[in-house]
């Protein structure tokens, strides 16, 4: 596949060293010489130091045989027009842009980017999807990672096996007959930094993480049995009042009224227009980093501090004086991916990477075959994958058990007619199923040919 990558800034970086990876022919468009510098002498991608809109530019990056853009600088407005330039002037067929400004987002202007108007295809919104992610984390506050399949009735949990966990040091399939009437598959473990696709005769330890599917129904007893029974926060104080701050807020007033928030924006400014807008919030202006303010805001008697300033430093700071001064738990917002491992050492319950979020949503549109949901997870090293089954499917027919699929693949969870259904050795799958499923970064190939649909079906 042929990808221009307009912006060579975090999100932007990511996804060309995601899709480089995966021998996809990428050229990326920047007006900073440095950022183009460092994208060519470290990744195997073209590199045009230039406007990502302008006309000659994206003719010189290839857009004439170009099978997608993606538009991911920091600007919305050039995000904009360069996927209208590249529909006028070079029919690209696939056309990605990222929108921070929510102005442009608003229900009552859903058709300003249909194919009448703006003919973009798929808007990706990062202030969002972020914000929905740390939603979920707060509403589950013993799982490390929450994704939602099939219509949200299928859920992937990445949970911690502590020390006191029931299920440690017991083979999986001894999991399956102890609790026959929970639907409850462990996909993944992650065992110091190594990933392991289990089978029947695997064993979970203390410390591993656990990638784990199962019903909405049944989430707080799988994460039970996990040993996390932690009680939803009822009291929390979220660092930094910009667009993902005082989204999360303003949802949490709606959804969880008895849910006590206070926020903290160092920015005079910007405290005084989100205090005007929020309805039950408190709003401190100041910095996170200020132990006295902190103090004031009762930090000592908080659920939990959820820390997402656009400074991943005052984020991981501020969690830790957080649970110092006697808070229970902490939620960071990290962009850095070279922090993410520093994370765990310093005390952060759970993180969140705007830029893995941001990446998963690319990689939805860039997968071939019906594949419907995508969340790429351990920086990039596998994906958890939503795909539709086909008539033509070699899937589709067979038991499981006489499938022959590859090692780095497990189903986790079916979706049929409004049923989920555990998979087991004599399940077969059956055209139009929703099949949730966690694969390495080497067998992502292998699961789109799985549902691509093939020509004889046609």
């Amino acid at each position: 596949m042929r990808v221009i990558i307009c912006g060579a800034g975090q999100v932007g970086y990511g996804i060309a060293e995601r899709l480089a990876a995966e021998d996809n022919d990428i050229s990326v468009i920047d007006t900073s010489p440095e950022l183009i510098q460092a994208v060519r002498d470290t990744l195997d991608v073209r590199g045009f130091v230039g406007h990502g809109a302008h006309p000659d530019v994206l003719a010189a990056a290839g857009a004439d045989q170009a099978d997608m853009i993606i538009a991911a600088t920091l600007y919305d407005e050039v995000n904009i027009v360069a996927c209208e330039v590249a529909h006028a002037l070079f029919n690209v067929p696939t056309k990605i842009a990222r929108i921070r400004a929510q102005a442009y987002l608003h229900s009552h202007y859903q058709d300003l980017f249909s194919r009448d108007h703006m003919p973009i295809d798929v808007i990706i919104s990062p202030e969002l999807e972020v914000g929905e992610m740390v939603l979920r984390r707060i509403a589950l506050p013993g799982a490390s990672d929450v994704v939602r399949f099939a219509n949200d009735e299928i859920v992937v949990l990445g949970v911690e096996c502590l020390d006191d966990c029931p299920l440690i040091n017991t083979p999986l399939l001894q999991l399956t007959e102890l609790f026959p009437d929970l639907p409850a598959t462990v996909m993944a473990i992650v065992r110091n930094d190594e990933l392991l696709i289990p089978g029947s005769s695997n064993q979970m330890r203390a410390g591993d993480i656990a990638y784990v599917a199962t019903t909405k129904l049944q989430v707080q007893r799988t994460l039970a049995l996990f040993g996390h029974e932690e009680p939803e926060a009822k009291r929390i104080i979220i660092a930094g009042g910009g667009n993902i701050g005082f989204y999360v807020a303003q949802t949490i007033e709606a959804r969880q009224p008895r849910t006590k928030v206070k926020v903290i924006e160092s920015s005079l400014k910007r405290a005084n227009v989100i205090a005007d807008e929020l309805r039950n919030s408190l709003v401190l202006h100041g910095s996170a980093l200020d132990q006295k303010l902190l103090i004031e805001a009762e930090i000592q008697d908080a659920d939990l501090l959820v820390a997402l300033t656009n400074d991943d430093q005052v984020n991981l700071l501020a969690a830790v004086m957080a649970k110092r001064l006697g808070c229970q738990a902490n939620l960071v917002l990290i962009n850095n991916p070279d922090y993410l491992d520093l994370s765990k050492s310093l005390g952060i319950d759970a993180h969140i990477s705007p830029r893995a979020v941001t990446i998963s949503r690319v990689l939805q549109h860039v997968r071939r075959g019906r594949i419907r949901a995508v969340h790429s997870v351990q920086k990039g090293r596998a994906e958890i994958i939503e795909a539709e089954a086909l008539e033509t499917s070699p899937m589709v027919g067979a038991s499981l058990r006489d499938l022959d699929l590859p090692p780095g693949l497990r189903i986790g969870a079916i979706y049929r007619s409004g049923e989920v259904i555990k998979p087991d050795g004599n399940v077969r799958i059956k055209p139009k199923d929703r099949v949730v499923l966690f694969a390495t970064s080497e067998t992502v190939k292998q699961v789109e040919q799985m549902f691509r649909v093939s020509l004889e079906f046609f």
